[in-house]
């Protein structure tokens, strides 16, 4: 419930400031009624919230950095869609084994940026892995648009491609040659999305008559922003959402 709240309002924020989106290629993505790896190159801050609306109602586990959760509140809200904290410099197996439990034992699946950090175009192994161990395919997109603030409250024009899922069920061994074919074939398919987007990206703006939409919705979202607020102020200490992390893990 709080991951569909969440991921609703977000949008339907990002929509309020930009207006500008446009998704591509749908009908590739694999059915919700199957578990899979969702992948894409770290390019900004928002994209994972037009990922996560586009296979709407599918819900994800999500592999977050322990920064992340340095913040009470904050730590809450992700914690309750599905985010789990590793340490990137010494992750441990349980940064393996909360991803794959997810797919195997849940009707989650998992996001992944397999570059790590923003704008690196370095494809991990992890992702390689916990897909195998996990017995799913991967789904590949890309983000095309501003990766600046400045660029989204300026609406500048925003396009998510998505790809063919990635089967890699012929690769027998996550060895050394095993990951480099996935991370070869992940990276194939962000090149080859993003290539499909040259010829399509621009930078029109929306219609200036959009606004008699946005300013009542610009209204809507101030209010569900301090609805937000009010939640975050009291959930964390009413529900403690790492022990339900935990209690759901566990089953």
């Amino acid at each position: 419930m709080f991951y569909a709240y969440l991921r609703t309002v977000v949008t339907f924020l990002l929509w309020v400031i930009n207006g500008n989106i446009h998704y591509h290629n749908t009908d590739r993505i694999i059915s919700n009624d199957e578990n899979y790896v969702y992948v894409a190159p770290h390019r900004t801050l928002w994209e994972v919230v037009f990922m996560a609306h586009a296979v709407r109602p599918k819900e994800f586990a999500v592999i977050a950095k322990k920064e992340l959760f340095t913040n009470r509140i904050f730590a809450w809200w992700i914690r309750m869609c599905g985010a789990f904290p590793i340490d990137r410099e010494n992750p441990g197996p349980k940064a393996i084994r909360y991803p794959v439990n997810a797919l195997k034992k849940t009707n989650k699946s998992v996001i992944m940026f397999p570059s790590g950090s923003r704008h690196s175009t370095d494809v991990k192994g992890g992702v390689a892995v916990i897909a195998k161990m996990g017995k799913a395919k991967i789904q590949p997109t890309v983000y095309v648009g501003p990766r600046t603030f400045k660029g989204l409250f300026k609406r500048e024009r925003i396009d998510m491609n998505f790809g063919e899922p990635i089967d890699i069920s012929d690769i027998k061994r996550m060895n050394d040659e095993g990951i480099a074919e996935v991370s070869r074939r992940i990276q194939a398919a962000f090149d080859a999305l993003d290539a499909e987007m040259i010829p399509v990206h621009d930078n029109k703006k929306p219609n200036p008559l959009m606004w008699v939409i946005w300013i009542p919705a610009a209204v809507l979202g101030v209010l569900l922003i301090l609805l937000t607020a009010i939640i975050s102020l009291f959930a964390p200490f009413i529900w403690d959402a790492e022990k339900h992390q935990e209690i759901n893990e566990a089953n």
